[in-house]
């Protein structure tokens, strides 16, 4: 299995900051959210994923102020928001700032009341009745018709519209696997002949690895529910292990997986991240930054924010005074990322080694080396605290903390603390 695509140099390295626009501000538009635009640059982020711009469906729509999911016109921008300027301006700012911009594409469904619906009706799947339908539940969208060749063309003219008007630096592909990989295929090529995108997936590789073949990065789904269910049930690490095996022994071997704790399904329907993990939220968030993969973090994660956001309604978070609690130990663990070449996704000259210790029910260690660049991590996934020993020679010699700066020895000789459900990142 072979990529037909390669990605952009700076892929490897970037992280992704999701951003709600509803619910970043007092106001929920594309200017309130724009003020944050240097302290999330100071905090590390590289790449800014904006969930839909787009319009809105009023048929059919969910709550209020409906979902961001029910696409009423592909080519223009969410008054809730703002204008194609003010989106245009910000995407300005943050490029001058030296940040990617990436939007959310929904190209399995739109809403009831899309102008396709009027005007091109055969862009659309029908039921056995004829009409209209969803076949997930989802109420307020309807399917689109990939058979027909009129779709494909307009869905890659609409996607061509944010790249020339809005100079946008890629896709992040909603339900990506309902849509045909032949389509998805198809657009890279044509969309990507205007500028080079970075194209993101959602799906997860064990389920859609083909898919990765045309896309840069995917999900991991199964990595994030099987830490859940670790967590909440007491499992053995070796279920953790069982799963990053599965992930490395998938192809394509380049792959690029993101790794996150939260985003805007999870928060709303499942609960923030420490519902779902507790105490280990933060080394779960350490391990995303650190492991081969892309980090992934939802809107207030810095805070830390503990509230679900509501999907349907205006609820912004409540960001307070000052800085955020998080944002240096976001700051330590992006920048490591994007300095750090050992820490690079999907790059082949990357080894990570998963390292064995004396109390290896109870502490996740590794190590990952490009080079003479090297990154070691140890892990508490235990309400416990820890004293141990490496039982590997694959790390030793002097490392420097990533959080504290101080330097120290490693080796199968040193007792190594960990408090109950810490952390330790060192480099050299």
């Amino acid at each position: 299995m072979e990529k037909r695509f390669q990605p952009l140099p700076w892929v490897n390295a970037t992280n992704i900051y999701e951003v709600n626009v509803r619910q970043y501000s007092t106001e929920g538009t594309f200017i309130g959210f724009s003020r944050s635009l240097p302290r999330l640059k100071a905090m590390g982020v590289e790449t800014l994923w904006f969930m839909p711009v787009t319009p809105i469906s009023r048929e059919k729509r969910q709550g209020t102020l409906g979902s961001y999911y029910a696409c009423a016109d592909y080519t223009a921008i969410n008054p809730e928001f703002g204008t194609l300027e003010d989106f245009r301006n910000l995407v300005q700012q943050a490029h001058r700032l030296g940040l990617k911009v990436i939007i959310d594409w929904v190209a399995n469904h739109t809403g009831w009341d899309h102008p396709w619906t009027k005007a091109h009706p055969d862009y659309y799947k029908r039921n056995e009745h004829g009409q209209f339908y969803d076949p997930h539940g989802w109420a307020d969208v309807i399917d689109l018709d990939y058979s027909n060749a009129g779709l494909r063309q307009a869905m890659i003219e609409s996607m061509k519209f944010w790249v020339r008007t809005c100079d946008i630096d890629g896709f992040r592909c909603d339900m990506a696997m309902l849509v045909p990989l032949d389509f998805w295929t198809q657009a890279r090529a044509a969309v990507d002949s205007v500028k080079p995108l970075y194209w993101m997936a959602e799906l997860d590789q064990l389920d859609n690895p083909d898919y990765l073949t045309v896309f840069d990065a995917a999900y991991t789904w199964t990595w994030m529910h099987t830490t859940q269910t670790f967590y909440q049930q007491h499992g053995p690490l070796s279920a953790l292990d069982s799963v990053l095996y599965a992930y490395n022994s998938k192809p394509p071997f380049d792959a690029m997986r993101l790794l996150f704790t939260s985003n805007h399904d999870e928060n709303t329907w499942n609960g923030t991240e420490y519902e779902k993990y507790g105490d280990m939220a933060l080394p779960l968030a350490v391990f995303s930054c650190t492991w081969n993969g892309i980090p992934m973090i939802y809107s207030g994660q810095e805070l830390p924010n503990h509230k679900r956001l509501k999907f349907f309604e205006h609820d912004p978070i409540e960001w307070g005074g000052g800085t955020p609690a998080l944002q240096e130990f976001y700051h330590t663990l992006l920048t490591l990322h994007s300095r750090n070449p050992a820490l690079r996704a999907g790059d082949s000259l990357v080894t990570t080694y998963r390292l064995h210790t004396t109390a290896d029910d109870k502490v996740f260690a590794f190590l990952r080396k490009r080079g003479d660049k090297e990154v070691l991590v140890y892990l508490n996934f235990s309400k416990d605290a820890v004293t141990f020993r490496l039982n590997d020679d694959w790390a030793v010699g002097a490392y420097t903390d990533a959080f504290t700066g101080r330097r120290s020895d490693v080796g199968r000789d040193r007792d190594v603390l960990l408090q109950p459900w810490g952390f330790t990142v060192m480099e050299r």
